[in-house]
């Protein structure tokens, strides 16, 4: 593979804009650094007319991004990707999208290629380990986004404080078993929000059913639809908007009411489900601005700013709309704490086809 030239930059220990200017306009530079950047090149093999990309500008312009997303068919990856291509125009850089369908194997290909081929990468809610991703990225700049790592800058949503109001407000409203419809395995934003619901559920004092893996989409939600009410729950909370788009279509496909028999809250506030029937009830993930930062960090190294990765953690907020209600009168209420909590991985207590949870922790069926 041909070296970039970050690759010269990184060698010579120069930033990036000092590098181009090397090749673009050597008399603003020093003599010991003007040679430091062309020995660097030199030993590289740096040809700066064969570069297969435009070469960033003195100040960090004119690169190309890649973003790299998991679904572009998900409306909220969607606002993503116009936020970035917004920061990016104003940054005159170059975006190039790519959709790995949710497809790990397909993930490591599309990053692999890309690294070479772009100055930068976004790496958005992605189905490898993090420490994976920054092994296939290389040397070349990265950015995750909704992954943690000490490894490089990431923007993380965090689902703490949309998920706290969402089980208050429940609670409010006289329901005492609730369910959670998880995303895929490989999906660490399910997971985060998978520990943060059971915490929420044992500190409101409610029963929590965590229902199995769901592809992230409104027919993983309309297959889950069964489940959430074998649950016996009275409100369900989902790993995102297309699930509980999807359960409310199942549910209705059964008989069930929405909000009247069943509580539907999603997750990403998609366009959609405000106008949605009945409008759904989500809880906000700032997407547009996950993107605007990221591609705000990502120019910030590629103009030479050599920091130490940050963190930033956007907070969420939940909707209140028309799929979520009080609870029937009838609705059962919570047992008291007691004995130690458990997953749906443990073995079930009783013979009710392991539906039964103790407070704040769940069985899974079939899962």
């Amino acid at each position: 593979m041909a070296p970039t030239l970050t690759d010269v930059a990184k060698r010579a220990n120069v930033a990036l804009s000092t590098a181009s200017r090397a090749f673009s306009d050597p008399d603003r530079l020093g003599p010991q650094t003007l040679r430091k950047v062309l020995s660097a090149a030199q030993e590289l093999g740096y040809e700066p007319n064969g570069s297969r990309v435009a070469e960033p500008a003195a100040d960090g312009e004119t690169a190309t991004v890649a973003v790299v997303v998991p679904d572009i068919a998900n409306p909220v990856f969607g606002a993503f990707v116009k936020a970035a291509q917004g920061e990016g125009w104003h940054r005159r850089q170059t975006v190039v999208l790519a959709d790995t369908d949710l497809n790990p194997d397909r993930e490591r290909e599309v990053i692999a290629h890309l690294r070479d081929q772009a100055d930068g990468l976004v790496v958005v809610s992605s189905r490898l380990d993090a420490d994976e991703i920054l092994g296939l990225c290389g040397r070349t700049p990265a950015v995750l986004v909704n992954r943690e790592t000490t490894g490089a800058d990431c923007v993380l949503t965090d689902a703490a404080h949309g998920l706290r109001q969402a089980v208050d407000y429940l609670a409010a409203l006289g329901h005492r078993r609730i369910a959670y419809v998880q995303g895929m395995q490989r999906s660490w934003s399910n997971a985060q929000r998978v520990e943060l619901i059971r915490a929420e559920a044992e500190r409101a004092g409610l029963e929590l059913e965590l229902l199995g893996w769901q592809s992230e989409t409104v027919a993983g939600g309309t297959a889950a639809a069964a489940s959430v009410m074998a649950s016996g729950a009275s409100a369900v909370i989902t790993h995102n908007d297309l699930v509980a788009l999807g359960v409310i279509a199942g549910a209705r496909a059964l008989g069930i009411g929405v909000p009247e028999d069943l509580s539907v809250i999603g997750v990403d506030d998609i366009p959609f489900a405000e106008v949605s029937q009945p409008s759904l009830t989500s809880i906000a993930v700032p997407m547009a601005k996950a993107g605007s930062l990221a591609m705000d960090l990502l120019g910030q190294v590629l103009a030479g700013d050599r920091h130490t990765p940050r963190t930033l953690r956007l907070p969420t907020q939940l909707i209140v709309r028309g799929s979520s209600g009080p609870a029937l009168p009838h609705s059962r209420p919570a047992p008291p704490h007691s004995g130690p909590a458990r997953t749906h991985s443990d073995p079930p207590r009783t013979h009710d086809a392991g539906l039964h949870t103790t407070a704040g922790r769940a069985t899974k069926d079939g899962s």
